[in-house]
């Protein structure tokens, strides 16, 4: 595993009506629970693996709203790159997607190099070498 939680935007730019942000490492979780806020008020800290919740994104410090979303939860090492990892979906759009994505890469996300999820799940034993190829090949 490594000790850095990375950050991207898994969906093209513009092209659809759902957006979603991708985090994955260690404070996925942590760094996602600070910027979203569920409609019933319940820490997605709290969720099992693979739960949903429908909330809002919002800044921590003025509690101004971003956007309306859904956050699913999939903890480790049951997940894509085998770490925690955090999807906010979100609606699609240039503005709205980056928006969420600064936002996670000021509360402490770094931003993901391409192929660097597939990497992890490498590393962490989720893909074997041609399944990576073949994703990369993609």
């Amino acid at each position: 595993m490594t000790d850095f939680t990375i950050a991207a935007i898994a969906t093209p730019m513009g092209e659809g009506g759902i957006g979603i942000v991708r985090l994955s490492g260690p404070q996925a979780v942590e760094i996602a629970a600070m910027m979203f806020s569920t409609q019933a008020g319940q820490s997605i800290k709290e969720l099992k693996s693979y739960e949903m919740r429908y909330g809002k994104v919002v800044y921590p410090e003025s509690g101004k709203i971003v956007d309306e979303a859904i956050v699913l939860v999939m903890l480790g090492p049951r997940s894509y790159t085998g770490e925690d990892v955090v999807e906010i979906q979100c609606h699609g759009g240039v503005v709205v997607v980056g928006e969420i994505l600064s936002l996670a890469l000021e509360l402490g996300a770094k931003m993901a190099e391409p192929g660097e999820f597939t990497k992890r799940a490498f590393l962490n034993g989720r893909l074997d070498l041609s399944q990576a190829e073949a994703v990369i090949d993609i």
